[in-house]
This record gives C-alpha cells, sequence and structure tokens, in this order.
C-alpha cells in the first residue's frame, strides 16, 4: 500500500468488513485466504492510524479547552 494512496478510515472500515465477510463465507483457497487476511492486516493499520490521529486532535481540543489561555505553537495570533 505504499505506493497506492492511503484510503480514507471510511474507506479502509468498509473493505475490511468486506475482507471479514469474506473470510468467514469461507470457499476460499489456503492462497486466497493469505492474501485476504494480508489486506485487512494492512487495513487495520490504516485504521488504527486514523484513530491515533484523531484522539491526538481530540486530546489537543480537550487541553485547548480545559485551558483557554493557553495558544498552540502554531497559532497564527
Amino acid at each position: 500500500m505504499a505506493d497506492e494512496k492511503a484510503p480514507s478510515y471510511e474507506q479502509a472500515r468498509e473493505e475490511l468488513t468486506e475482507v471479514v465477510r469474506r473470510l468467514e463465507t469461507g470457499g476460499l483457497t489456503l492462497e486466497q485466504s493469505i492474501e485476504l487476511w494480508e489486506r485487512g492486516e494492512k487495513l487495520a493499520a490504516v485504521c488504527e492510524e486514523w484513530l491515533q490521529g484523531a484522539r491526538v486532535k481530540l486530546a489537543a481540543a480537550m487541553a485547548r479547552r480545559a485551558d483557554p489561555s493557553a495558544q498552540p505553537d502554531d497559532a497564527p495570533f
């Protein structure tokens, strides 16, 4: 996925859901199952990156709310 544009959280989650559904349905060869599993792992990592970024932004927003006098380092004023 390094060469591809990273999908949005929603796109990655939707595709991951489809991967899980296909794996649970069965009827795949071992090779197909392994390929799907690997794709699922990559998608799960993308989702985790998005969620971690959201956690950081949320923590920063909550910190600013708790201390309104604090300005972020990149504040324009």
